[in-house]
């Protein structure tokens, strides 16, 4: 998918200066962030995959969510400047060569369809959604550069060029701010968006032997990589071990939460535990 939307980059970036087509400058332009999304998610993945080491004992598996903040934030400051250099436009808008605009555009569509069906596969990695995500608005792009090139062919209606660009830009903006959300949650290391911290606090104390819950945190080290630590107020008389197996084996089955710390503390204030510890 690199290699094909770096072809198609070069050839529409070629169609958009014999075209004059500000629409086609832009599909281009989102083509030269896919190339570095793609190139940037490859190269994270890469990454990842490095073992731990002293310095980085969780090893090197942040990258791809770096990797993701980055095509997210190029995607939101590429779409501003198209969104003023079409709004400047509007006032006078350029002639465009239509029927060179389609054909460039719907090309561009095919080769986005053919990257969207490759990239799906691994959606679930916010990386690879991310580099997802660019072919996805590219694909958008194109097929309203190629209605744009239409609405001039047949009606003379130049302003709807830069018209597209803006709707264009704008779509881009709205679903890029998922994505960044998203990474931003994990680097500040909050609550993974589909665990309810509420539920995993009542599954864990609902753990025979249990009788108080604090100090419960809960994050993500990469996607698909949920982590978990907590203090467990226990009864003196639980059997420690088979608490603990329990505990893992809960929060495995419920929540899919396989890397977990827990620290088994005693009971020594009775029914006077609370969340905050005895």
């Amino acid at each position: 998918m690199l290699v094909l939307a770096a072809v198609y980059m070069l050839a529409e970036a070629l169609g958009g200066a014999l075209t004059g087509s500000l629409a086609l400058l832009a599909d281009a332009g989102h083509m030269l962030s896919d190339v570095a999304a793609l190139g940037l998610s490859l190269f994270a993945i890469r990454i990842a995959r490095r073992p731990p080491t002293l310095r980085r004992t969780y090893g090197h598996h942040r990258t791809e969510i770096l990797a993701a903040l980055a095509n997210g934030a190029t995607l939101v400051g590429l779409s501003l400047y198209i969104i003023f250099e079409a709004c400047r436009r509007l006032g006078e808008p350029p002639a465009v060569n239509a029927p060179w605009m389609i054909g460039i555009a719907a090309g561009g569509l095919a080769f986005n369809l053919i990257g969207l069906r490759l990239l799906a596969p691994g959606r679930a990695n916010l990386n690879v959604r991310g580099a997802w995500l660019h072919v996805l608005t590219d694909a958008l792009g194109s097929a309203q550069t190629i209605v744009a090139g239409a609405l001039i062919w047949a009606f003379g209606w130049r302003w709807a060029d830069p018209v597209a660009s803006i709707a264009i830009a704008l779509l881009v903006v709205y679903s890029s701010w998922a994505l960044l959300r998203e990474a931003i949650g994990v680097l500040m290391e909050g609550v993974p968006a589909h665990l309810d911290v509420v539920e995993v606090r009542a599954a864990l104390a609902g753990v025979p032997g249990v009788i108080g819950v604090h100090d419960l945190h809960v994050w993500t080290i990469t996607s698909g990589r949920e982590a978990l630590s907590a203090h467990l107020v226990v009864e003196e008389a639980t059997e420690r071990a088979g608490t603990l197996d329990q505990v893992r084996e809960t929060l495995h089955a419920r929540f899919g939460i396989h890397h977990v710390t827990v620290q088994l503390e005693a009971d020594e204030c009775g029914a006077g535990c609370t969340e905050a510890g005895c």
